[in-house]
């Protein structure tokens, strides 16, 4: 069998190519993402091939390469390979060979779960609804600029059929008369886009079992529910609720010592989409649900409205986690 250690880089990538009963190293190479070359490399060896990559963004159609000419693909913990290496040093080559050793060692870190190229195109929706809803946020808040130096503020009245009858027929200067004009075509267009996306979220959410049952939830929606199916994956990869809460960032960051134990922030690491869609239904779920409306009470009082989001999100996805485990443990039964 052939290992390759990988090094992957948007223009090019470092490759450590080692026979795994002989030991022979058969390539220590830079290959160029110009051209055919890679393809050509990886074409010409024969056999049984596996390789080891670390596991990031830009790579899809390496993804695509490796598995059309029947290759085997390991995509490993970026934090994990690099705490592997016990030299401080770090270069290309030194980067390949380490992750070949890893995988002839058999320590290579592989992703528990890996999202196939449907799940990571999901993603790929949710992502540019995101986008697309931010940037009408953007519009909105340019044309409520222009309303208060007319000395309008109508807040969210703006957007209703009077309001925006208003901004129109306000007398303006030329160009700020040309920003506003734009402005509301771009927002009349950013609200069919987004419109559609909805509707085809919706239309995912509701094809997927695990996600439908989410939306069962008080303040998760097709959004929040797709987003935790595609992010979370094989639920079974987290031994504990804790373990997903982490996975997410949502849990506080530490640094004790002895006696003393200091708590801070939320660690902030995982996935931050999802981190912020679970903030954001949490917000709903405070409204909604009565044991956590009087939770967040307390806690906006007693520390601030910001940390009792965080606490009815670290719950919200504390509640998500074991349905979604009732779920999987029902369709295997």
């Amino acid at each position: 069998m052939l290992i390759i250690g990988c090094d992957f880089h948007p223009s090019g990538q470092q490759v450590f190519a080692v026979d795994s009963e002989t030991g022979e190293v058969i390539a220590s190479r830079w290959i160029e993402h110009r051209g055919s070359e890679v393809r050509e490399f990886y074409a010409g060896l024969k056999g049984q091939v596996v390789v080891g990559v670390e596991s990031s963004g830009n790579m899809l159609w390496f993804e695509r390469l490796v598995k059309e000419l029947g290759h085997e693909l390991w995509s490993g913990d970026p934090a994990k390979i690099r705490r592997a290496d016990e030299r401080r040093q770090k270069h290309d080559r030194r980067d390949a060979e380490l992750m070949a050793r890893l995988m002839l060692e058999k320590r290579f870190p592989r992703l528990a779960w890996v999202p196939s190229l449907e799940e990571r195109d999901l993603r790929q929706l949710l992502l540019h609804r995101h986008k697309m809803v931010r940037l009408r946020a953007q519009v909105k808040c340019q044309l409520q600029h222009i309303a208060m130096n007319q000395g309008m503020q109508k807040k969210r009245a703006l957007w209703s059929e009077a309001g925006r009858a208003w901004l129109t027929a306000v007398k303006l200067e030329p160009w700020t008369a040309r920003r506003r004009d734009d402005l509301l075509k771009l927002l009349e267009d950013l609200d069919e886009q987004v419109k559609g996306l909805d509707a085809e979220v919706a239309k995912a959410a509701n094809c997927n079992p695990r996600a439908r049952r989410l939306m069962t939830v008080s303040g998760v929606g097709p959004v929040i529910s797709l987003a935790m199916v595609l992010t979370v994956g094989d639920v079974s990869r987290f031994a504990n609720s804790r373990k997903l809460v982490s996975y997410l960032g949502l849990n506080p960051s530490e640094e004790s010592s002895g006696e003393r134990r200091r708590t801070g922030s939320i660690s902030k690491q995982g996935s931050g989409f999802l981190r912020m869609l679970l903030v954001q239904g949490a917000q709903t779920a405070s409204r909604t649900d009565p044991a956590w409306k009087r939770q967040y009470a307390r806690l906006a009082v007693k520390k601030h409205r910001g940390t009792a989001k965080v606490m009815i999100a670290r719950k919200l996805a504390v509640r998500l986690y074991w349905l979604l485990r009732t779920i999987d443990a029902q369709q295997s039964s």
